[in-house]
C-alpha cells in the first residue's frame, strides 16, 4: 500500500501533462509548431509557454497555431498575428523597439553602473602616493606639539 501511494505521488505530475495531437503535413511544421509552443507565452499565465498551460486560451492558441501552420503562413506573419492579438507579452524574447527598450538596455545600464559605482568606491577608499609620504612625516613645529602632548600625559594629575 505505501509503495503505491509513492508510485502514484510519482506520476501524478505526469498525467497532469498537456496531450494534444494535430495532424500535420509534413515533420517541418510539427517542428515549428513545438518550437512555437516553446517560445510563445500564455497570456493569462504569469510565467509559462504555451506548452506548459492547460488554461483555455492556451489551448485556443495552440489551436490557432496550428491552423497558422497548416495555411502555410510563415514564421514572421505568425509572430505578427499573435503579437497583433496580445501584444508583446506573448512573446518570451521581446523585439528590440521603442516600447521594450528598458527591457533589453535596462542589464547592461546596470551593469555598468555597478562597475563605476565599484571603480568610485575603491579609488575613494585608496589614499594616493602623494597623500601617504606627507602624512607619515611631521614638520618640527608638529614635532614639538607632539612631544608636549606625549609629557603631559605621562604626568600625574594632582
Amino acid at each position: 500500500m505505501k509503495y503505491g501511494l509513492i508510485l502514484l505521488c510519482l506520476l501524478s505530475p505526469l498525467c497532469v501533462a498537456v496531450v494534444e495531437t494535430y495532424n500535420f503535413e509534413n515533420e517541418v511544421n510539427r517542428e515549428r509548431y513545438h518550437q512555437f509552443i516553446d517560445e510563445l507565452r500564455c497570456p493569462k499565465c504569469q510565467n509559462q509557454n504555451l506548452d506548459g498551460s492547460n488554461a483555455p486560451i492556451a489551448k485556443d492558441l495552440r489551436r490557432e497555431l496550428h491552423r497558422l501552420l497548416e495555411d502555410g503562413q510563415t514564421d514572421a506573419q505568425i509572430v505578427e498575428y499573435m503579437v497583433g492579438r496580445y501584444g508583446e507579452f506573448v512573446l518570451y524574447r521581446p523585439r528590440f523597439n521603442a516600447e521594450t527598450a528598458v527591457l533589453w538596455l535596462a542589464p547592461a545600464i546596470f551593469l555598468v553602473l555597478g562597475f563605476v559605482l565599484i571603480f568610485m568606491v575603491f579609488k575613494r577608499q585608496k589614499p594616493s602616493a602623494s597623500t601617504q609620504g606627507n602624512s607619515a612625516e611631521l614638520d618640527a613645529d608638529e614635532q614639538r606639539r607632539l612631544r608636549a602632548l606625549l609629557t603631559d600625559k605621562d604626568q600625574p594629575n594632582a
